[in-house]
């Protein structure tokens, strides 16, 4: 167990709008083409629209599903979206600066977790741990250094739970059908057909 930014990568930088997946192999087949709107994806991750519309901006979470091309059109996040959004939040949460937390979440798309179930990230405000079993997490504890852990696991299993009941749309969806209360959507559709 080492602290995330002393771990080497391979040293590539993603393209400017180019961003891989946190966890590869781990998640179960989801479908790619559905995602879901930003004001859904602030639900689920517990997070300000102005949150995710600066994080989309700055390219530490873009919406893997469908990207916003201009006035009008939405972001789509997928679930591996929303999960990293929420294990952003919960870094937030222990005081670990944003900087640090694109260090981590960049080594943990490098990496690419092998059995995300047994990832534990621990946090003492200023650095960020990566551990895959108890021991380290006991190990880090007993040295003093991690105050605040994460099991990634149970985060995607309450991502799971959040997103269970909210509406999701196809990519190629850009009709009004799944939102019916949006009034604004409606008639910018309608204007757009006449």
């Amino acid at each position: 167990m080492a602290a995330i930014e002393d771990v080497p990568g391979p040293g590539h930088v993603l393209p400017t709008g180019s961003q891989g997946l946190l966890f590869d192999d781990d998640l179960p087949t989801l479908d790619e083409d559905s995602g879901y709107r930003g004001p859904t994806a602030c639900r689920a991750a517990g997070i300000t629209y102005r949150q995710l519309d600066y994080w989309a901006r700055t390219g530490l979470v873009e919406p893997s599903v469908r990207s916003a091309t201009g006035s009008g059109t939405q972001r789509l996040y997928g679930f591996r979206d929303i999960l990293v959004l929420k294990v952003v939040k919960r870094l937030l949460d222990t005081g670990v600066s944003l900087q640090q937390i694109r260090v981590a979440i960049e080594h943990l798309r490098e990496r690419g977790v092998e059995d995300l179930a047994q990832i534990t990230l621990m946090s003492d405000g200023a650095s960020v741990y990566e551990c895959t079993s108890a021991d380290e997490v006991i190990d880090l504890v007993q040295g003093g250094q991690g105050v605040f852990g994460i099991a990634v696991g149970r985060v995607w299993r309450e991502v799971e739970g959040e997103l269970a009941h909210l509406p999701s749309e196809r990519a190629e969806d850009d009709s009004v059908t799944e939102h019916p209360g949006d009034e604004l959507t409606a008639r910018r559709a309608a204007r757009r057909m006449a």
